[in-house]
């Protein structure tokens, strides 16, 4: 039994200005699905939950209080990025590029791990990641530092 402290689910929510092309460039760009999608009377989407794999986020419509990334304030602070832990990071960058998506850091070799950044075009930032070899703390921190 799930206790009334006990977390059940944690996952983002991205606010975007057009949220069905973003679902269709993240259903595209990731090999996602749409699971729900609901809409305000108003026709905007209010939430929807995007499943690719194991992992999942929602998004919706900009409004009511909540704005989104847009070109003028993209790289002012953003107040997510996306980490996307993946097998195999140069094919989910070249599906996410081929899609739409423009490249921050390009995917490399990073010493601490295979990855690279990516901005989607609703103005989200994609952190991906390959796992590329066992480490320790320390010797991340190492070649981090």
């Amino acid at each position: 039994m799930v206790g009334m402290s006990e977390i059940t689910a944690l996952y983002p929510r991205l606010v975007v200005e057009g949220a069905d092309a973003a679902l269709d460039f993240y259903a595209r760009a990731l090999g996602g699905t749409v699971t729900e999608r609901y809409t305000g009377p108003d026709g905007r989407v209010v939430h929807a939950m995007v499943e690719a794999g194991p992992a999942r986020f929602a998004v919706k419509d900009a409004g009511d209080g909540d704005p989104a990334p847009t070109s003028e304030n993209v790289d002012n602070g953003i107040p997510v990025i996306m980490s996307l832990d993946v097998s195999d990071a140069d094919a989910v960058a070249e599906r996410m590029l081929g899609a739409g998506a423009t490249v921050i850091f390009p995917i490399a070799d990073r010493g601490y791990s295979y990855g690279g950044r990516l901005r989607d075009p609703f103005g989200h930032q994609w952190l991906i990641a390959q796992h590329s070899e066992d480490l320790t703390p320390e010797q991340i921190q190492e070649r981090v530092g």
